[in-house]
């Protein structure tokens, strides 16, 4: 997991997985990049594999915890299979999805 600053920002990219193994760092890592920054948290999950139900309620509670601090958690390259458990859990309509630009596609 990286945490990269960015203007109006920081980018934390997240690895192969998002479960009860690695819930605790990355909330760690994520709690620490919201206090510590300004601007959308952007969480890069080009890389994601898997996620539970864990995972998902990390990316909820830092978004709770960014709005908290006036900011936005955005979640970025979203993996089809991750999309899917957001949109069954309806968390699509909570957390903050950036669309793919044409150019990336």
């Amino acid at each position: 997991m990286r945490v990269r600053e960015r203007s109006g920002g920081q980018v934390v990219r997240v690895g192969q997985r998002l479960d009860a193994g690695t819930v605790a760092r990355v909330r760690h890592r994520l709690h620490r990049a919201v206090d510590s920054g300004e601007g959308d948290l952007v969480v890069d999950l080009t890389g994601l594999e898997m996620i539970d139900a864990t995972g998902l309620g990390v990316l909820v509670g830092t978004h709770r915890r960014a709005l908290g601090a006036g900011r936005h958690l955005v979640l970025r390259a979203v993996p089809p299979r991750v999309m899917r458990v957001l949109t069954v859990t309806r968390l699509n309509r909570v957390l903050r999805v950036e669309l793919r630009s044409p150019a990336a596609a």
